[in-house]
């Protein structure tokens, strides 16, 4: 069994868990119909999960990383998938041809390094005259500014307009997405209806914690809206679609994420307090058995004239 990566904060691991978790895989599950039977260059891939997961759609992965612990690591640990490699490399200067890859994809990358300009000079360099990037960047006005956040791994974070001014000197068009962890009411297609979503209006992923990279049934209905009629045509407009209410203030998902941290750290701080319970634990069973070998050596004190080193014993003996 290939030994885990050990978590620093700088990258992913997928036994993590948190808001974390639901980020990554959803962009990699997201841009699997962007792949399919294509040759395909994943810069920064980490633990290896995500290139593994491109690889069951693309013609071929390569997965590069500036670290070669983790190069290593996801070579051992996808072994098995024959169409993915990985090689070590900087972003700044990837080791490829010119007009190699079909699609080049980079989440969380540019906003880890100074050369952000060579980084995406290369990127265009290294794809076909076609080719499409699909990269993702945390956006500064509200991963850092709104909420006074600071990532130690962040050497320049992007505002909108950085970013698209990069991208506009380098490719003539984009198109844009938004992501964010949020919590919300969904309304979707129902399971079991006759008539479902096109990939038009929108989609809804689920996976397993225990199995993200495999995509599981819906989540069932906890509450039923139905449309009824006798005229089919009225069911037409709107298209079926995937609806998703939130609040603005994102109260619910802030005071999820206060307790998480908080529940966190109490667990840090437990795992501590148990480490010196248990340290305690052991001076007193020194302390015992050192107070056990002076009681035999202890001369039998005077009745009723009783030294402090006989009343300490006694506590510790009792």
């Amino acid at each position: 069994m290939v030994k885990a990566l050990q978590f620093t904060g700088e990258r992913f691991h997928p036994d993590l868990a948190g808001e974390m978790w639901a980020e990554h895989w959803h962009r990699y599950h997201f841009v699997l119909p962007f792949l399919a039977g294509k040759k395909v260059l994943d810069v920064a891939s980490g633990e290896g999960y995500g290139s593994a997961l491109m690889a069951s759609v693309a013609i071929e992965v390569n997965g590069l990383d500036v670290s070669g612990t983790a190069v290593a690591h996801a070579s051992a640990t996808y072994a098995e998938r024959q169409n993915l490699r990985f090689t070590h490399g900087s972003c700044a200067r990837l080791p490829f041809d010119d007009a190699t890859f079909d699609t080049v994809v980079s989440f969380e990358t540019i906003e880890h390094i100074h050369e952000q300009d060579e980084f995406l000079d290369e990127i265009k360099r290294v794809l076909k005259p076609s080719g499409l990037l699909i990269m993702s960047s945390p956006n500064r006005a509200e991963y850092s500014d709104a909420r006074g956040y600071s990532n130690e791994f962040h050497v320049r974070e992007l505002y909108r307009e950085q970013l698209m001014a990069l991208l506009v000197a380098r490719f003539t068009h984009s198109r844009w997405f938004s992501q964010r962890n949020a919590f919300v009411s969904m309304i979707f297609p129902d399971a079991e209806a006759s008539v479902k979503a096109g990939a038009s209006e929108g989609e809804t992923l689920t996976v397993s914690k225990t199995k993200p990279d495999t995509l599981a049934a819906a989540l069932p209905a906890l509450y039923f809206l139905v449309l009824a009629t006798n005229d089919i045509t009225t069911l037409e407009s709107p298209a079926p679609r995937v609806s998703t209410f939130a609040d603005t203030e994102e109260w619910a998902y802030n005071d999820y994420r206060q307790i998480y941290r908080a529940a966190r750290a109490f667990g840090s701080r437990e795992a501590e307090l148990e480490a010196r319970c248990a340290a305690l634990e052991k001076q007193i069973a020194t302390l015992q058995t050192q107070a056990l070998l002076l009681r035999t050596e202890t001369p039998a004190p005077i009745p009723g004239h009783d030294s402090w080193l006989a009343r300490v014993l006694k506590r510790l003996l009792n």
